[in-house]
């Protein structure tokens, strides 16, 4: 996989899943960015009591979506599986 360009789908595939699709360096060097300006923002301002919470940039989520529990798959006897093929 050389000189592919890193915001390519085979990039992305490799690096994570499909959501990396797009995100290169630079995509995500921005992102530190903008979540670096808004962290001295915070540290530095003159607020009340507590300093407003800033969002961060939303990027691709590396963790694969969490798949539902699987159901405990109830056993089979000979005499079950002849009792359904007799039915027919």
């Amino acid at each position: 996989m050389q000189r592919l360009p890193d915001t390519s789908l085979t990039a992305a595939l490799a690096n994570g899943g499909i959501q990396h699709f797009g995100w290169g360096v630079d995509r995500h060097m921005h992102a530190d960015t903008y979540d670096a300006i808004n962290l001295q923002t915070r540290a530095t301002g003159n607020w009340g009591k507590t300093p407003p919470r800033f969002p961060e940039w939303p990027r691709p989520n590396d963790k694969p979506r969490a798949a539902p529990a699987p159901t405990p798959k109830k056993r089979v006897s000979v005499a079950d599986l002849h009792a359904r093929i007799s039915r027919r």
